[in-house]
């Protein structure tokens, strides 16, 4: 049974507060009509403080896309490794022992993908499988769970590699002033992650059972629009009320695997806001203090995307991990709208 072992994250280095982010928005935007809307907005975020791979000065600057997809490209090389590598030692594997790569990513754009880089300079075998994932946005990171479980599944023994880099104040844009773009710039920051999942062996999580669910009619609530000037974050204002319907997705998938999903003993899920994860606790009936690894994710690092999953995953292993046989959810959420979801059960021995 393939196991998800404990991941490795890394923030970059450049750290921006909310006091500043609140600053900002008051001296770029002073004229806006409902600038007092959007500091709401933006406080109730929950986020104290966030991570970026540049200065602040530089991230507010806009020297065009050709520009920032090239930082893009030259941080992905420069920070990928260092978690790779954390997460091979923890998965307590070698790079020759990876049978597929997933890398998931919705903040640059690279072809050949990252993965090819990856298997030419860190010593995985040429036969390793490719699979890059751009287009999920935040519900690439339980994708990227599931896939590698279907991977493992159809191949038993086989290895997994997951990456997330997501570097979303590349894409911010300074000309972009609706509310819904006033928010995610003061909601999202940058991060890395990877974990291993094993075919055999290994400590954390064993997987059991994943599902997708996809709300009809909301393809456009969260989404890029692509310009000259790069990708432009378009965020519907009916996204925090997706838990309603997503809720009886995860109950469902809980269901059929036996377990019921408002008594299970940990939830891992991606926390795009404090609404998602105050609206899971009331329409899951669990109590608010079963998110508190996904909150602190929010809280310390901002929204960084398909990366969430991961470092939420990676503080239930820091405070050390759910009894033996524990059962519980992972979940990300994203575009279409997109759940993707995961049962599994807590292994503290390989």
């Amino acid at each position: 049974m393939a196991t998800l072992c404990r991941p490795a994250v890394s923030v970059p280095e450049y750290v921006i507060t909310m006091e500043e982010t609140l600053e900002l928005a008051r001296s770029r935007h002073a004229g806006h009509p409902q600038l007092a809307l959007a500091l709401r907005l933006i406080e109730n975020t929950g986020v104290r403080t966030r991570h970026l791979v540049q200065p602040i000065g530089e991230t507010l600057a806009h020297p065009g896309f050709e520009e920032r997809n090239r930082l893009y490209a030259a941080e992905a090389k420069a920070r990928v490794p260092l978690v790779v590598r954390r997460a091979l030692e923890d998965g307590e594997l070698r790079a020759t022992d990876i049978d597929v790569i997933i890398y998931v990513s919705c903040t640059g754009f690279m072809m050949p993908s990252l993965t090819a880089w990856l298997i030419n300079t860190m010593g995985f075998a040429s036969s390793t499988r490719q699979l890059p994932i751009a287009q999920l946005g935040c519900a690439a990171g339980g994708a990227a769970i599931n896939r590698a479980h279907d991977f493992c599944t159809a191949y038993p023994g086989a290895n997994a590699l997951i990456v997330a880099c997501e570097f979303c104040s590349l894409c911010y844009q300074p000309t972009d002033i609706s509310i819904g773009s006033l928010l995610s710039n003061g909601l999202f920051g940058d991060g890395v992650a990877a974990a291993v999942v094993r075919g055999t062996g290994g400590h954390g999580i064993r997987l059991e059972r994943n599902g997708s669910y996809l709300v009809p009619g909301t393809e456009d609530w969260i989404a890029y629009d692509v310009r000259a000037t790069g990708f432009h974050f378009l965020l519907d204002k009916r996204v925090p009320g997706t838990m309603e319907p997503l809720a009886p997705a995860l109950r469902s998938l809980a269901d059929g695997h036996g377990w019921d999903a408002s008594d299970l003993d940990f939830y891992i899920v991606h926390a795009g806001g404090p609404r998602i994860l105050e609206d899971l606790s009331t329409f899951l009936h669990v109590k608010p203090e079963a998110f508190r690894h996904s909150r602190a994710t929010l809280s310390e690092y901002g929204n960084i995307a398909s990366a969430v999953v991961l470092d939420a995953l990676r503080r239930l292993f820091d405070e050390g991990g759910a009894a033996d046989r524990a059962r519980g959810l992972l979940a990300g959420f994203g575009p279409g709208i997109t759940a993707e979801m995961a049962l599994g059960r807590w292994s503290r021995t390989p």
